[in-house]
């Protein structure tokens, strides 16, 4: 009797840190939503889950394509999903309306939003160079609140340019009705590029981040109550990512992040995919020391200066407090 229960105490015990790691049941499943498509843009989650990551962690990950339909946030507070993608903006305007959703790893490092124009048309140098152009943004999107930073920065108006609202339909830029269109560079901008290329088109690119604007991207977010509860899980879950996402940029596991890609991504021709990775790579992987994942408090902090100084929020949120304590989990 005495080996039987010593045995049930100690099944029990471990029941209990099981419970406790995974959240409320041994083998519970956690969504992990992006904020977009299977694309390049989410190699490294994908990798981290095709090569067993996740398993390894000890954890059952369920990834899920995102979409304009979908946001992660939400999910979180309605307990669809355990961790998410969301961008800078996004984050800092659920935190100003009270929600208690915290950062624990910055996917890129370079905000790879960028504007893509003909290179036979004026140079775009600087925001003076905007004036009088045909600018594509997407309302309500963190494109808008960047433009109207440039805008600002130069003392234009909006009257000094043209705005244009960006849907998902890039005919109005083949077309030549918009001078500049908004783009993920390590995406959407090399599928454009090489279209214009097909048509004897050169292209060129203006970067916000040149003229000092620093807008914090995708970030990899879950919620406070879960980061309180279950720390080892969020721990667990954030070093498995990144060691994924390390492991799909390495030079030498091209190849493998291929054709991962290829599984998820068969829309998108391979030498596209190769481009993608390469520029990718760039925007993910931090100049030494510092890790992939690496939160940038800074950056964080001039993403909300300007979406205060063009009302996208009312008021200053201290966003450090929504960054994970000390840094990052890795």
């Amino acid at each position: 009797m005495k080996t039987y229960n010593r045995f049930i105490l100690t099944f029990l015990t471990i029941v209990g840190v099981l419970c406790c790691f995974s959240g409320t049941a041994i083998g519970e499943t956690l969504n992990y939503r992006l904020k977009w498509l299977f694309n390049t843009s989410v190699v490294g989650d994908l990798y981290a889950l095709d090569h067993g990551f996740f398993k390894r962690a000890g954890l059952d990950v369920n990834v899920k394509a995102g979409g304009p339909e979908r946001d992660a946030i939400r999910e979180l507070e309605l307990g669809h999903a355990t961790f998410g993608v969301a961008s800078a903006d996004q984050v800092i305007r659920a935190r100003e309306k009270g929600a208690p959703v915290v950062v624990i790893a910055q996917l890129f490092q370079v905000n790879p939003l960028q504007w893509i124009y003909r290179a036979v048309k004026p140079a775009i140098n600087t925001p003076l160079d905007l004036k009088g152009r045909t600018l594509g943004i997407t309302y309500g999107g963190n494109d808008e609140t960047i433009m109207r930073a440039l805008l600002s920065r130069a003392g234009l108006k909006e009257k000094d340019v043209t705005l244009y609202s960006v849907r998902y339909d890039y005919n109005p830029f083949y077309q030549d009705l918009v001078d500049a269109w908004p783009c993920y560079i390590n995406a959407q901008g090399i599928t454009l590029a090489d279209k214009l290329a097909k048509g004897g088109e050169a292209v060129k690119f203006f970067n916000p981040a040149d003229q000092g604007i620093t807008f914090v991207a995708n970030s990899v977010v879950t919620s406070a109550r879960t980061l309180t509860d279950n720390p080892e899980m969020v721990q667990a879950f954030a070093r498995s990512l990144m060691a994924g996402w390390e492991a799909s940029l390495l030079p030498e596991n091209r190849d493998k992040a291929l054709t991962v890609l290829q599984k998820y991504n068969r829309d998108t021709p391979e030498d596209l995919r190769i481009k993608q990775l390469d520029a990718t790579r760039t925007l993910v992987v931090p100049v030494p020391p510092k890790k992939i994942g690496a939160i940038d408090v800074m950056g964080w902090k001039q993403t909300e200066k300007i979406m205060v100084e063009q009302r996208v929020i009312k008021r200053t949120i201290k966003v450090e407090q929504a960054l994970f304590p000390g840094g990052n989990p890795l």
